[in-house]
């Protein structure tokens, strides 16, 4: 697989990974799927330890990325960062493949495909080598969706599955349940991190914290 070393936050399905060097952590995107879902292979710089977020398709083009030599990264943990069938549809087949330790809400956990090694809740950290991200639990687009937040660069980085795009807040249901998701990414996103906090979602382009502030207010009137 053709990796891009001048990442930009854009992915085509089927094209190249762009990957991103933060000094102890690098950051891999890539679009699997016929819902250009992004998954994304972060690696510690120090252990070449990594971790997978959303194993969402196409195992054979998840396992290219990871790579076969003898330095590739060792895959450690794989996070589902929700239930929905398009962010796990290769889970069954990298857990064969690379043994990872699975990890998710414990409220989305029984409706993944195969038993979860550990569940995590807000405010919990996961850890691969010498990288910490910390869990924060957004309700509403499902309900036991998790973000996850990584503090070690010299701005916040955060990958927010389907609970925040470029534009909104992820899909929901109900009217309760969009309250819900605004109330969450408000109070446990938008009042906590600075403006220059990058966001990686599940489907398409990244964005940051600063240039979807000013649209909340926006969100709140449309309620979607």
């Amino acid at each position: 697989m053709d990796v891009l070393a001048n990442y930009s936050g854009h992915t085509d399905p089927g094209g190249a990974a762009i990957r991103r060097d933060l000094g102890g952590l690098s950051i891999t995107k890539v679009s699997v799927g016929d819902m250009d879902n992004n998954a994304y292979l972060l690696v510690c710089s120090a252990t070449n330890e990594a971790l997978l977020i959303d194993a969402a398709a196409q195992p054979d083009r998840l396992a290219d990325l990871i790579g076969s030599a003898d330095d590739r990264p060792d895959l450690r943990h794989v996070v589902t960062t929700h239930r929905h069938a398009d962010h796990w549809q290769a889970l069954s087949a990298v857990a064969g493949m690379f043994e990872p330790r699975l990890i998710a809400h414990p409220v989305d956990a029984p409706e993944l495909p195969i038993p979860m090694d550990e569940t995590v809740d807000d405010g919990d950290t996961i850890r691969f080598g010498e990288v910490e991200l910390e869990v924060i639990h957004l309700r509403g687009h499902t309900p036991g969706s998790i973000a996850l937040l990584y503090r070690g660069d010299d701005r916040p980085h955060l990958f927010t599955g389907d609970s925040l795009f470029p534009g909104g807040p992820g899909k929901t249901w109900s009217e309760p349940d969009f309250h819900q998701l605004v109330g969450d990414l408000e109070t446990r996103v938008f009042d906590k991190l600075p403006d220059d906090t990058w966001f990686y979602p599940g489907h398409g382009d990244d964005s940051t914290i600063g240039d979807e502030r000013p649209k909340l207010p926006e969100w709140k009137d449309r309620g979607w």
